[in-house]
């Protein structure tokens, strides 16, 4: 008896302290998930030269180890189903003058399965004085999970060879390998205006692949950039990107949970920068309408724009175009103009506006709400939203609002429990 007891104290208390942790605000874990494997200065870390040339193509399962570090030439396919398996430690620095570039393929995998004590770095072959956003492409991965674009299979307008250009298909559980304590710094090569490669492009990835603890830091574009696919995606760090820390579209079917976007003001495009932006396609002419929408529940969620006072380009934190659904929750929001900006189409129909959701959420020291960009709909959209939906507005320091938000140390991005707590009451 005092052992199913014993038990059944143990299962409670188990639950509330799930619970607990599921109802705070921001990212979350009992220990600083961020410490050892992140690296908020690269522009001063010391890599190895290069000692193993990557270029060509990658046909036959493929490893690279530790010791060796490698330099990525021109774009790089991995191809015939190959897994590209990378050891916990290895550093593939992208070459500038060809723009590196790695590209897996449409039935290829890779498993870069680092370790917390031993990350995998993606970052500039460039010397320590000269590393900038842009320095090389970045990592795409082609996946054969569904998308809404007419026909069900789409390119990507990197110029990529056209032959294993593609991605899409039906199988939401598809297989792209593992990222995982994986490091990507100053990739997102512009190629022109219109074609600007991301840190992390992953178009019609299925649910079988395995992203979690990523971080990456000054991508002269987006960081993570999802074109349909279904994914789960946790433990994710956008820090400084020049435009998106996280774009949707093309109906991507994601959960991204206990995950963050570090910005700042002079790290942002002139045209504007968000860290979410969600949209269901690029345009509806090309999309198949009778297909799954964009669909995206984001929860324990951070997004900190550094300068306070915001003096830059940083505007909104999300920006949500029509027929999209977009479920922002348990989040800590600091430093935006203003929280969220809705495209003019979603209009203040109760139909359009019960796509969205924004709960128990910390809006701190933001130049508006929940706004759209037709003025006309704003107050509508308020009484939608405000009554129901647990918003905290807040004025307070982000020295005050995070546990330790110092970049130059090793930063702590976790709630003050003490002032969030007071934020509530």
């Amino acid at each position: 008896m005092k052992t199913k007891i014993r038990v059944i104290i143990i299962t409670l208390l188990s639950t509330f302290f799930l619970q607990a942790q599921q109802q705070a605000k921001g990212i979350i874990g009992t220990n600083n998930w961020m410490n050892n494997w992140t690296n908020f200065n690269p522009a001063k870390q010391e890599y190895s030269e290069a000692t193993n040339i990557i270029a060509g193509t990658i046909d036959k399962d493929t490893r690279l180890v530790k010791r060796n570090t490698y330099q990525l030439v021109g774009i790089v396919y991995v191809t015939n189903n190959a897994i590209l398996t990378i050891e916990p430690g290895t550093v593939i620095r992208g070459d500038d003058k060809t723009c590196g570039t790695l590209v897996v393929t449409n039935g290829a995998k890779i498993v870069a399965e680092g370790l917390e004590t031993d990350p995998i770095v993606f970052t500039s072959n460039k010397e320590i004085a000269d590393r900038r956003p842009g320095d090389w492409g970045g990592i795409i991965i082609l996946g054969k999970a569904p998308i809404n674009s007419l026909g069900g299979l789409h390119t990507l307008p990197f110029n990529l060879d056209p032959i294993l250009n593609h991605y899409g298909g039906q199988d939401a559980e598809d297989n792209s390998g593992i990222l995982k304590y994986v490091r990507v710094e100053f990739a997102g090569r512009k190629l022109s205006s219109e074609k600007e490669l991301n840190g992390l492009s992953l178009a019609g990835v299925g649910r079988k692949t395995i992203l979690n603890n990523i971080q990456i830091s000054f991508s002269n574009d987006d960081s993570f950039e999802c074109y349909g696919g279904d994914l789960n995606m946790t433990n994710l760090i956008s820090y400084r990107t020049t435009d998106d820390d996280f774009d949707f579209t093309q109906g991507a079917q994601i959960n991204i949970n206990n995950s963050i976007a570090i910005r700042h003001p002079f790290s942002s495009d002139i045209s504007g920068s968000r860290c979410f932006e969600v949209d269901s396609y690029d345009k509806v002419q090309n999309t198949d309408m009778s297909k799954k929408m964009t669909k995206i529940n984001a929860s324990n969620i951070t997004l900190v724009n550094l300068e306070e006072n915001n003096q830059g380009l940083v505007r909104e934190s999300v920006f949500v175009r029509e027929n999209t659904y977009f479920n922002l929750s348990n989040a800590i929001v600091s430093g935006f103009s203003p929280f969220v900006l809705l495209e003019s189409n979603i209009g203040s129909g109760k139909e359009n506006l019960a796509k969205l959701s924004f709960k128990n959420i910390i809006v701190n020291n933001c130049n508006g709400g929940i706004t759209s960009e037709s003025s006309s709909a704003n107050d509508e959209i308020q009484n939608y939203y405000n009554p129901n939906s647990n918003i905290e507005y807040s004025k307070w320091k982000n020295s005050e609002l995070f546990t330790l938000p110092n970049i130059k140390g090793n930063p702590d991005f976790r709630a003050n429990v003490n002032n969030t707590i007071a934020i509530g009451n």
